[in-house]
């Protein structure tokens, strides 16, 4: 069953017709109605609020870590396990190819289903995950395999037992050791970017972002708690936060902003997959053709760049 948000609710209605028109065998309302589908999905995604992207980084449907993974890559082999406390589900690494590139893939997954999404801790790693991370980015490193993190989380997990593991410390030797890398590295948000639980698997050379996906230092919705003592003011919130990879690209915090299908990644996982394949593929080439010391130097300058400002009378 397909899940619809609350403004794809005439996309849902026109979708149940078709269905309906496909059990009469009624041919010709199947064509008439899918030119009509084309239109609204064209007048609804062509106007989305700022609100709206949030809901669509959130949606159940959207494509998770291991969805790209069965869709991009090629001899795709599991890693498991940070060979210090256990292995954390909410991050999963795998070594395969895409379009014959060898890659390190690393990224956090959310789950789908009751019993899944509690395995994988709803997408929220705890530090034994960053630490995973870390030790197969470092074997990624050693073998010279160029790095995709995909990004995908409402935060780090924030629970009691987390932070007697060191949370914070693994969340910061992340960002120290990934800036300084030598092996090409490309980060993208593919749904929820949230705070430090995505910034630690997001220093790269390149920071990218899925067209409806959304980066921020905290959820909307602790934001206008915060700010207005009112979770309710979510959507005025993500406005006021520019989140959206638009905002973010403007502010040049991110690199590139990834088109997804015109409806949707959810709607359309395999053209979501395609638009981010090649994405890698162009931005590795490039990155190939850097040397190691090059490579590190531009992506220090990078980083260091991030926040710079200037002064105005």
């Amino acid at each position: 069953m397909a899940n619809y948000l609350d403004f794809e609710q005439s996309i849902k209605q026109i979708d149940d017709d078709i269905a309906n028109a496909k059990i009469k065998g009624d041919e010709h309302a199947v064509e008439i109605l899918n030119k009509e589908l084309e239109k609204e999905i064209q007048k609804i995604y062509k106007n989305l609020s700022e609100y709206q992207r949030l809901q669509l980084a959130r949606h159940p449907d959207r494509p998770y870590t291991i969805d790209y993974v069965n869709l991009l890559l090629t001899d795709a082999y599991e890693l498991h396990g940070d060979r210090a406390y256990r292995d954390d589900p909410s991050i999963v690494c795998f070594l395969g190819y895409i379009a014959g590139h060898k890659v390190m893939l690393i990224g956090e997954q959310k789950g789908r289903g009751t019993k899944n999404k509690l395995r994988r801790n709803f997408g929220m790693p705890h530090p034994e995950g960053y630490r995973k991370a870390l030790r197969f980015a470092k074997m990624a490193e050693k073998f010279g395999v160029p790095l995709l993190f995909l990004i995908d989380t409402p935060g780090a997990y924030p629970g009691i037992g987390a932070e007697e593991r060191g949370q914070s410390e693994a969340i910061a030797r992340n960002l120290y050791e990934f800036a300084s890398l030598k092996t090409p590295s490309i980060a993208v948000v593919i749904g929820e970017g949230g705070s430090g639980g995505a910034l630690a698997i997001g220093v790269a050379d390149k920071l990218a972002m899925m067209k409806n996906s959304v980066f921020s230092v905290i959820s909307p919705e602790g934001c206008a708690a915060i700010l207005w003592n009112d979770p309710s003011k979510q959507e005025q919130a993500t406005k006021a936060m520019k989140i959206t990879a638009d905002d973010l690209k403007h502010q040049k915090l991110i690199d590139d902003v990834i088109p997804e299908p015109i409806n949707g990644a959810h709607r359309d996982k395999n053209a979501a997959a395609k638009a981010l394949g090649e994405y890698f593929v162009k931005q590795i080439t490039a990155l190939e053709k850097l040397s190691i010391d090059e490579l590190v130097a531009k992506r220090m300058d990078k980083i260091l760049s991030i926040g710079t400002f200037e002064e105005t009378k």
